[in-house]
């Protein structure tokens, strides 16, 4: 039996582990819960749908035509940096090979010694320093690797994220090191257009009511209405996300470190990343370079495949028919195997049959036929001629 190794090319981003979705032959990376980033564009496209058809066609004529160009503006770009933020590689990193994991093992190992058996294992953690101040990088036992400074696993998208935020469900990926400036863009300008569209609708709604009445108003614009509403709940979760990100990005800090206290000051610890300068923080983020994926999803890769040849699978199907075959025949033979265990039907003896085998003995201790005189021996031979000789 002889197989054939077929190499077959395939893109980078067919085999690599996780829990993200690719779209356009590699080209689109996302999250798999994509559920809430259907209900942001929905929310999104169908307030602007709604201000576009009942207040912008009355406002361009009795109050500016450039009113619904500057709200087409804000629309298109407020669509582009939600797409470029849910459509891009957030920074994963890609994880060890199983060579480089057998050697970051080894390395551990021979650092930590042999730990006595109930003591727990020191952990694993490797000092850098950045800016005079020393920087942990902790192992992630899953990717295989010391995360650098500021990476953090994502339990949703189950990779490692450089310069990890958070995972943010509405745009339905991970906000890192390669996208976070155009999610801050994306909340910033979410933010004038949800400001924007709710002063025009009331600016709308007055004007109106000023010649039909507020009522008549309502009843002719019902998606006034609607919208407001949108925008107005609306209003003080973004404008309060968009405030709370350009203070993180005045201090050069993330979401994550936020949370979870790194550079709270406790214990003289301080932001290595800070150059304690406003100015500065914000121009590294927003205006610093724009980083390569590591990842090189379209790249091209053998993909492996053993495969039997055709004489060969004939001769493996013969031969697993042949032992069916001769399975079959066994289990029909042979006693079974659980003592008490019933034979099988068509094993049964008859009854008849069964009381004759009990009854009768072995055919070594079975006495001779009647049928069948036995021999005579010699000796009886010659006592019946003696005897014949007397009576004369």
């Amino acid at each position: 039996m002889s197989a054939v190794m077929i190499s077959k090319k395939v893109r980078k981003w067919e085999k690599l582990p996780g829990k993200n979705t690719f779209c356009c032959d590699g080209r689109v990376m996302m999250a798999r819960q994509k559920g809430v980033f259907y209900l942001t564009l929905f929310l999104i496209i169908g307030t602007c749908a709604l201000f576009f058809a009942f207040e912008c066609p009355y406002l361009a004529v009795h109050l500016s035509a450039t009113i619904p160009v500057f709200a087409a503006v804000l629309f298109i770009f407020v669509i582009a940096m939600l797409l470029r933020t849910s459509f891009s590689d957030p920074g994963v990193l890609p994880r060890a090979l199983p060579e480089e994991a057998r050697f970051i093992e080894m390395e551990i190992e021979a650092a930590n010694g042999n730990v006595p058996s109930g003591q727990r294992p020191p952990p694993r953690i490797r000092n850098v320093e950045i800016n005079n101040q020393i920087v942990k990088l902790k192992y992630c036992y899953t990717c295989k690797i010391f995360r650098p400074p500021r990476a953090s696993h994502c339990s949703i998208c189950d990779n490692c994220v450089d310069r990890f935020d958070h995972h943010c469900p509405w745009v339905g990926n991970c906000v890192g090191k390669r996208n976070y400036r155009y999610f801050y863009m994306f909340t910033l300008s979410l933010s004038l257009l949800t400001i924007y569209i709710f002063t025009f609708d009331i600016v709308h709604v007055v004007m109106r009511s000023v010649d039909d009445g507020f009522l008549s108003t309502l009843k002719e614009t019902p998606g006034t209405v609607l919208e407001v509403l949108v925008c107005f709940f609306t209003l003080w979760s973004v404008v309060g996300l968009t405030g709370f990100h350009t203070y993180l990005i005045s201090l050069n800090q993330t979401t994550n470190e936020d949370i979870k206290g790194s550079w709270s000051g406790k214990n003289r610890v301080q932001n290595p990343y800070s150059h304690k300068n406003i100015f500065k923080n914000c121009c590294e983020v927003l205006c610093g370079p724009t980083y390569p994926s590591v990842l090189d999803r379209r790249g091209l890769m053998n993909d492996d495949l053993s495969i039997l040849s055709s004489s060969a699978a004939q001769s493996a199907a013969s031969l697993s028919f042949n032992n069916s075959k001769s399975a079959q025949a066994i289990t029909k033979t042979t006693a079974p195997l659980i003592p008490n265990e019933q034979a099988a039907a068509d094993a049964k003896p008859s009854v008849g049959a069964s009381t004759e085998n009990t009854l009768s003995p072995p055919d070594d201790q079975r006495p001779p036929s009647s049928s069948t005189p036995p021999l005579a021996s010699p000796e009886t031979d010659a006592e019946s001629s003696v005897a014949k000789d007397r009576k004369r």
